[in-house]
């Protein structure tokens, strides 16, 4: 019998991957390894990287428990080789294998090295999502513009979450009106479910801190799941304390709250250790048991349902260049208080400091605040994109990208989104508690104290009217800046320019 190695990447973690049905347990040698190549292509999170070796050492031993012959690489093996490739030529050599299966990557830049590699090298599609990359492939095929809306409604026909006959449940396929409190004083929030670091766990923590420490991002306290059971704790956890309130309060921000009603399973549903048919199934299971009522559970099952599924297809459909695209010709560098530096934008530094402790910001913190900001100064997208793939615990390219370059920079030209997410300090003030204690003033619209989003939003709309004043969903916008006052008009845009200026010099804005 031939040997084959069987790779299996640290975002891979699951039982039933398309690699290990295909192969022979009787033959085969699993092959696992914690190298450098992927711990630095970018500057990760600490927290993300401890994460990625913790879950992928754990799910190596269930692997041997299930009788598979493995090989493992830990990151301060003398013989580790460094990259995927060279430990899969390494570990040939040691084997006598001749070939490797794969399942194939969640990212463009690994698909091309393992297509590449000196050995065969086979890609078998990743079935673990509810959508195949040729079902989305079908799905777009002559369409003129890919809303995630219409792509949303077709999985739930398919796989009948949430439906009543042909129906969807409750009359409406959304109940994203609902979804829109904003943050009241005195709401009480579940205490997220946290585990102590077990001895291996540890001995992780210690070895990237010591490899990994000067990366921005806090190691410790580390309280994150690593094993599939855990990780059905804090579904089941979600479901029973959270999920209740999670719809009408997902958008809402607060200071010294990082995790409101948030599930918090992203990181563990994208490395593989839960799946999103039994996430979904969870949620609509417990509103068929009245314990959430319908907008939370049609909420929650949209974003993995619908946008989780739905940016997967994009990032494949639009090829290996899409992470460069910048149609807005953005070129202003990342501002420094993306990385700690200090700002007087109080929604900034909240969630950056956020961002710091727990390698988490929820989605309108990340689409919002910073995306929002990035989006309004200038912010070349190719850092922007870099930057959240490199502070977030749950960011793979596949769904990092898409979800920067597209929906939240516009970099691609409105392929995910049909105009910019963009917005004056009003919808931060309306939605956090944020502007409370800011050293800028949110309802000034001129001047040194006028919140800098309120002045970077007319600067944003002013520079790109030309490509947008046609939106349909725009004019109403550029009537309001027509109708304002001539000098205001050039006092807002001066003001911005000044604003932009001093941020460029270094100043603390």
């Amino acid at each position: 019998m031939v040997t084959r190695l069987v790779l299996i990447l640290g975002d891979q973690l699951s039982l039933n991957l398309s690699s290990l049905r295909a192969a022979n347990k009787a033959r085969d040698v699993v092959v696992m390894a914690e190298v450098a190549q992927e711990a630095e292509y970018v500057r990760h999170h600490p927290k993300k990287i401890a994460l990625v070796f913790a879950a992928m050492r754990k799910f190596a031993r269930a692997l041997e428990e299930d009788g598979w012959a493995l090989r493992y690489t830990r990151l301060d093996d003398p013989e580790n080789a460094g990259s995927l490739v060279g430990e899969l030529l390494r570990r040939a050599e040691e084997t006598g294998a001749s070939e490797v299966v794969v399942t194939e990557p969640g990212e463009w830049r690994l698909i091309n090295t393992l297509t590449d590699a000196p050995i065969p090298t086979h890609l078998l599609p990743d079935d673990r999502f509810i959508a195949s990359r040729k079902r989305f492939e079908d799905w777009a095929e002559g369409r003129k513009a890919l809303r995630m809306e219409y792509f949303y409604r077709e999985m739930r026909r398919e796989t009948g979450l949430l439906m009543e006959g042909d129906d969807p449940a409750g009359g409406k396929w959304n109940f994203d009106h609902d979804n829109r409190k904003p943050p009241k004083e005195g709401l009480e929030f579940p205490a997220p479910l946290s585990f102590a670091p077990d001895a291996e766990t540890q001995a992780v923590l210690d070895l990237v801190g010591t490899r990994y420490g000067d990366n921005f991002g806090d190691l410790e306290p580390f309280d994150f799941a690593t094993t599939r059971e855990e990780a059905l704790q804090v579904l089941a956890y979600f479901i029973a304390q959270a999920l209740p309130r999670f719809g009408d309060y997902q958008d809402a921000m607060m200071q010294d709250q990082p995790y409101l009603f948030h599930a918090l399973i992203s990181p563990y549903l994208n490395l593989g250790l839960l799946g999103p048919m039994e996430v979904c199934r969870a949620a609509e299971k417990a509103w068929q048991e009245g314990a959430v009522p319908i907008n939370a559970a049609e909420g929650f099952i949209r974003q993995i349902l619908g946008w989780r599924e739905y940016v997967r297809g994009i990032y494949f459909l639009e090829g290996p260049e899409y992470t460069a695209r910048n149609v807005l010709q953005h070129d202003r560098d990342l501002p420094a208080f993306y990385w700690g530096a200090e700002t007087q934008m109080n929604c900034v530094r909240q969630t950056v400091a956020q961002t710091r402790k727990y390698a988490y910001a929820h989605h309108i913190q990340r689409l919002m605040v910073t995306g929002n900001f990035a989006l309004l100064a200038g912010i070349d997208p190719h850092q922007v994109h870099e930057w959240y793939l490199e502070v977030y615990a749950d960011a793979y390219e596949w769904v990092e990208a898409p979800n920067t370059v597209g929906m939240s920079q516009f970099a691609d030209g409105g392929v995910i989104a049909s105009k910019p997410y963009v917005s004056s300090g009003a919808y931060i003030n309306r939605m956090s508690d944020y502007c409370k204690g800011c050293s800028y003033s949110v309802s000034a619209k001129t001047g040194r104290k006028a919140c800098p989003f309120n002045l970077l939003y007319w600067h944003f709309l002013d520079r790109h009217r030309e490509r947008f004043q046609g939106n349909a969903r725009m004019r109403n916008i550029y009537a309001t800046w027509d109708r304002m006052d001539a000098d205001r008009r050039e006092a807002v845009l001066r003001d911005a320019g000044n604003w932009l200026q001093r941020l460029e010099a270094g100043e603390i804005v």
